[in-house]
């Protein structure tokens, strides 16, 4: 089996030949504009990153019928090139750490932090207006592995913690109430954290009618894509005081450029991309990968399948 390799990750294709199962890896050569011949390739490790030229990438491997995504997200991913050929990505990979950026997003909210950090004695000691997690709801949407992995910290605060989901079911964390009415959600939480996919149905899903029926002094936490939120229609409910915060950790464009009313506005806070970010976030990320490989080569089931037609 060929598999064809888009990032230079250094060792990575040591490790696919140790696996054994007859894979032959190599890394394809970079876009340098001239028109190439295609190689043989069974399958593609790519990443969806701004800058790379996916289609290119699909078209310049013959003979695909597997390409993983490196990375989580597949809304920048061809998938219409890919019609007959799986699709998988590593998702769950950044679960973790990106709810732990939530989590701390949540506390920084309610501890009132960094403003109470000291730098010069303060009006009073000891006495302070402070807020907590304990008691308070937290709304999701989107409930698939981060959404999970927030809801599983979240419960360990003593938050009553619900989720968005398409379909009535019942829910893989105990102690989550699943919702089917978005409005409902968003009326009774006072956090609410995007953790679904970019799709069609989830551009702007987040307007001015949504951002309306959120619960009065809410905290919005959007750590999945910057297109879930009209980011005028989010100004402006910042400035009217009916939301109190947004943390954002994506936002339109990215990067956002010097001078963007984002930056100086006291109801935001962003941070650059990074929730993802862990030690070891390399080795989190190829290990689906590099499990995908054996299974592809021994004709096992794949995981982090992705569904073609949903778009995620």
């Amino acid at each position: 089996m060929r598999i064809a390799l888009q990032p230079n990750i250094p060792g990575l294709t040591e490790q696919l030949h140790s696996l054994g199962h007859g894979i032959e890896a190599f890394i394809l050569p970079p876009d340098d504009g001239e028109a190439q011949q295609p190689v043989l390739a069974d399958a593609l490790l790519c990443t969806a990153a701004n800058g790379i030229d996916l289609p290119r990438l699909v078209e310049a491997c013959e003979g695909l019928r597997w390409i993983h995504v490196f990375g989580t997200g597949v809304d920048k991913f061809p998938l219409h090139l890919a019609k007959d050929i799986v699709v998988t990505c590593s998702r769950g990979a950044t679960a973790t750490p990106i709810a732990e950026w939530v989590l701390a997003m949540m506390l920084a909210h309610e501890k009132q932090l960094p403003e109470r950090w000291l730098s010069e004695p303060p009006a009073t000691w000891y006495m302070a207006d402070l807020g907590g997690l304990a008691h308070k709801t937290l709304g999701i949407v989107g409930f698939g592995a981060i959404g999970q992995a927030v809801a599983q910290r979240a419960l360990a605060f003593d938050m009553r913690v619900i989720a968005k989901v398409r379909r009535h079911r019942e829910s893989p964390v105990p102690g989550v109430e699943l919702l089917e009415n978005l409005d409902t959600l968003l009326g009774a939480s006072d956090h609410v954290v995007l953790a679904l996919p970019s799709t069609s149905a989830s551009n702007n899903l987040f307007n001015a009618d949504t951002l309306a029926a959120m619960k009065p002094g809410a905290h919005l936490v959007n750590i999945a894509r910057a297109n879930l939120v009209d980011q005028e229609a989010l100004r402006a409910a910042l400035d009217t005081g009916h939301l109190a915060r947004a943390s954002l950790d994506v936002v339109d464009p990215e990067p956002l450029p010097a001078g963007h009313w984002m930056y100086a506005h006291p109801g935001i806070k962003l941070s650059a991309h990074v929730s993802w970010s862990s030690p070891n976030i390399a080795e989190r990320l190829l290990a689906p990968f590099l499990a995908n490989a054996r299974s592809f080569a021994c004709g096992e089931p794949l995981q982090g399948l992705v569904d073609k037609a949903a778009g995620y």
